[in-house]
């Protein structure tokens, strides 16, 4: 009982993040700004929703592809098909509440493929270390493309637009506080969990080998390379998505593949800080525009229209992958019949 109120209050500290956030995306807004959304909106390359809805689908698609070459090497063998149905079961699942749709995804693909549902389950932890561990790779790329980008976000946060040069917040001062602030949530957690430094140790020890064990399954598979590849390949239809987009605004279509990366990483911190990264995901994408000298009002209507593109694939294929399951596997046990 008192896990599932944990868990509850967490959903809803989540969620309550992400309504915040959209507040913050929307707060702003008045006439001028909504009619300016609505000129961007009419006079927008509306057909290049097509290949980006190609791209995302493809994406989900080679997610699938991936995650049977982590379940083959326990004797199992699911079909593509049945694997892009739970996927995209499980996107749709997490939109309600985070981390609910792994273990439905698990729980579809078992039911179908009569896979052991916890054997599944280790392979959603090691396919999401892996992806903890591109992401960081490409927070690599946009700092190496970008080197200055660093301090323009926390100048963007910490110092608005109009404040005067020697009342700016300096970055170092800026990292200072926010190391400090690290440093005292953790203090706090060690007081509160009655936990000692060892503890601590611990703890960074048991991530550390939890990422070392990540790495190492993915070098005793089998079909690494191939792996590998569709690793590149996932995360390089994310990074064209974002590239396309640009394309739909006239006054996006100057950026390309440094900004793509930028857009790409904060955009999936957005995703994973509340539910299907509503409000986070629009308003970490709108600053990160204007960082680049991006309006407020193209730079907003660009945020949330990639988010909505991706909403949309997501509602679509899982409500679609529910009804498409049953069907796709009662034809198939007829045919074998």
């Amino acid at each position: 009982m008192k896990k599932n109120l944990r868990t509850i209050f967490q959903y809803l500290f989540f969620l309550g993040l992400g309504i915040f956030f959209a507040w913050l995306s929307l707060k702003n807004l008045n006439k001028e700004n909504t009619d300016q959304i609505k000129t961007a909106f009419r006079e927008a390359r509306h057909w290049l929703a097509i290949p980006v809805f190609l791209i995302l689908i493809g994406s989900h698609w080679i997610r699938a592809i991936r995650w049977r070459l982590l379940i083959e090497p326990m004797g199992y063998k699911p079909s593509t098909a049945n694997s892009f149905f739970a996927v995209m079961i499980g996107y749709l699942v997490n939109m309600g509440v985070p981390r609910l749709g792994e273990i439905v995804k698990c729980t579809v693909l078992s039911r179908y493929e009569k896979i052991p549902a916890d054997k599944l389950i280790g392979t959603i932890i090691l396919e999401r270390l892996i992806d903890a561990l591109t992401l960081l790779v490409v927070f690599g790329i946009t700092i190496l493309l970008q080197p200055q980008l660093y301090s323009q976000i926390l100048d963007a946060f910490f110092n608005g637009p109009e404040a005067a040069p020697d009342k700016k917040i300096s970055t170092l001062l800026v990292s200072s506080l926010i190391l400090a602030a690290l440093l005292l949530l953790t203090g706090l957690w060690m007081l509160i969990r009655r936990k000692k430094l060892k503890d601590l140790l611990s703890l960074f020890l048991k991530i550390y080998r939890s990422v070392m064990q990540g790495v190492s399954s993915i070098r005793h598979l089998k079909k690494r390379g191939l792996f590998l590849f569709y690793t590149v390949l996932l995360w390089s239809f994310y990074l064209a998505g974002g590239y396309i987009g640009f394309m739909a605004f006239r006054e996006t279509e100057i950026y390309g593949i440094k900004e793509a990366f930028t857009i790409l990483s904060a955009g999936s911190i957005g995703m994973i800080a509340s539910p299907g990264g509503i409000g986070a995901y629009a308003y970490l994408i709108e600053k990160t525009m204007q960082l680049y000298g991006l309006q407020y009002t193209i730079a907003l209507a660009f945020g949330w229209i990639l988010w909505l593109a991706q909403t949309a694939v997501i509602l679509l294929g899982g409500i679609l992958s529910f009804g498409a399951l049953p069907y796709f596997n009662k034809k198939d046990i007829y045919e074998k019949g």
